[in-house]
C-alpha cells in the first residue's frame, strides 16, 4: 500500500490536542505519512500558560509525525516566498511552513486556508472539514 504524505499546520495539531475527532483520524490512519516543520514544533511548545500534562501530550503528539527541521534550503524558499507575497499578508512563520510544503513536495493541511491560498508553490489539501 502507498501512503500519501502531508504537511501539516500548527492549527491542525492544535485541533489533536484539543481532541477533534477529524484530526484523531487523521493521525491515526495506516494510509498517511505526516509531517510538521520544526516552527510548528517551536509554536506548539511556546503556547502561553501550558501545563506539565499538556507539554508532555504535545511531545507525544510530535512522536506520531516526523518533524521536518528548517534547513537552509526551506530558509532561502521562505525568504523568497516573503519577498514575493508579503504584501498579501504572509507572515514569517506561515512562510516557514509554507516553504517546507514547497521544498518537501507536501500538500498542507491546514484549516487556515486563507494564509496559504494565494502561494502557488504549494498545494493545499481539499478534504479538511469546514474552517471556524
Amino acid at each position: 500500500m502507498t501512503k500519501s504524505h502531508y504537511l501539516l499546520d500548527t492549527d491542525v495539531l492544535i485541533d489533536w490536542l484539543r481532541g477533534e475527532s477529524w484530526v484523531k483520524d487523521l493521525i491515526w490512519s495506516p494510509e498517511r505519512q505526516l509531517y510538521c516543520s520544526s516552527i510548528t514544533r517551536k509554536e506548539l511548545l511556546s503556547m502561553r500558560g501550558l501545563t506539565a500534562s499538556e507539554r508532555r501530550k504535545i511531545f507525544r503528539l510530535l512522536r506520531l509525525v516526523r518533524v521536518l527541521n528548517v534547513e537552509a534550503t526551506i530558509a532561502a524558499a521562505a525568504s523568497e516566498l516573503l519577498e514575493k507575497y508579503r504584501p498579501r499578508g504572509l507572515q514569517v512563520g506561515d512562510a516557514l511552513v509554507a516553504a517546507t510544503a514547497w521544498i518537501k513536495s507536501l500538500p498542507l493541511i491546514t484549516r487556515n486556508r486563507r494564509h496559504y491560498e494565494f502561494i502557488a508553490e504549494i498545494e493545499l489539501a481539499t478534504w479538511l472539514p469546514e474552517e471556524d
